[in-house]
């Protein structure tokens, strides 16, 4: 305590003086300032206060998504920008408290209605000159919480964008340049390393052949696994995980009471099987040539934003 008050000690405001107050408040002050030297030096500063605010980042766990905005900012065009950031949602606190104003924007631009709500952490975002302080959320989120479109208040300018976005992407559009908004990367970066961390390797759900092209020949089915399973060495040797839906479901089905490819107890748990066990996946490798089931994995995996590949060569070294 005696530290701040010696800080506070070392600043005498000598003027303020108002400058704007058309959109919000824009003053010039005049301070004496207090060196480490022991000399007193005389400063003048503008400041820019628009209030508190704050933002937040949706995520979802099982599919590794988080939700977006774009919207045009004016000041990065002026800047060259072509003004259409992607960002966390976010709003002015207006009287409101961080958590009310955050669950009513988020609502507001995204179409989505949160439940539980989680503070991170706040910060100055541009304190040399603004005196903003923003903070920081995060929710989970599914496809059930959006009740509406979103996209902001027409009558306030705004006309918003939402995007559903893989984590691993939006990390990589803030490599490489095109999510360039600070609160937004640093939430991103707050997932990466808190709410979604990476894994060393990738566990990968090999689909290709199984039925189609064999008329359900067991020899041809049982080569079609064999093709299958000659790409899972070589992903193991990558660092990943690779698993085959077979190696799980055939067993589980004839538990279930199956004789026969394409019985009854077949069709209900065969292709079930696999989108189940896609929830624990990262990633489908797509081998081979036509399958109706390898290609509804495929788009099972796209839905919950999963990478996808179609060849051993797409995949890195873990």
């Amino acid at each position: 305590m005696h530290e701040d008050n010696s800080r506070q000690q070392r600043v005498r405001i000598q003027q303020v003086q108002t400058l704007s107050h058309d959109w919000y408040l824009l003053q010039k002050t005049t301070f004496d300032y207090l060196r480490h030297d022991g000399e007193w030096q005389t400063q003048t500063r503008e400041t820019y206060d628009r209030g508190d605010g704050a933002t937040i980042l949706l995520y979802n766990k099982a599919k590794r998504t988080v939700i977006l905005i774009r919207q045009f900012r004016f000041p990065t065009y002026r800047e060259g920008h072509d003004g259409f950031l992607i960002e966390s949602a976010a709003g002015l606190l207006e009287e409101a408290s961080a958590e009310q104003r955050i669950r009513a924007e988020v609502e507001e631009e995204t179409g989505y209605r949160v439940g539980q709500v989680h503070k991170v952490f706040e910060a100055f975002m541009s304190p040399g000159s603004v005196t903003e302080r923003l903070h920081f959320f995060v929710a989970e989120y599914d496809p059930a919480s959006r009740i509406g479109d979103g996209g902001g208040l027409a009558h306030e300018g705004e006309d918003i964008e939402v995007l559903e976005l893989p984590l691993a992407q939006a990390l990589q559009m803030v490599a490489d340049g095109r999510i360039c908004d600070g609160k937004t990367i640093m939430l991103l970066q707050h997932a990466q390393l808190h709410l979604m961390p990476g894994k060393r390797g990738q566990q990968i759900l090999v689909a290709g052949p199984y039925r189609s092209g064999t008329g359900d020949d067991p020899a041809l089915m049982a080569a079609n696994v064999a093709a299958m399973e000659a790409v899972c060495l070589p992903l193991y040797a990558k660092g990943h995980m690779p698993v085959l839906g077979e190696w799980l479901a055939l067993p589980m089905l004839a538990l279930a009471g199956s004789t026969q490819v394409g019985d009854a107890v077949y069709e209900e748990l065969f292709h079930a099987h696999a989108t189940r066990l896609l929830s624990h996946c990262d990633a489908v490798l797509r081998i081979g040539g036509a399958s109706g089931g390898a290609d509804q994995m495929v788009a099972v995996a796209q839905d919950l934003g999963l990478s996808v590949y179609f060849s051993l060569d797409e995949i890195t070294q873990a």
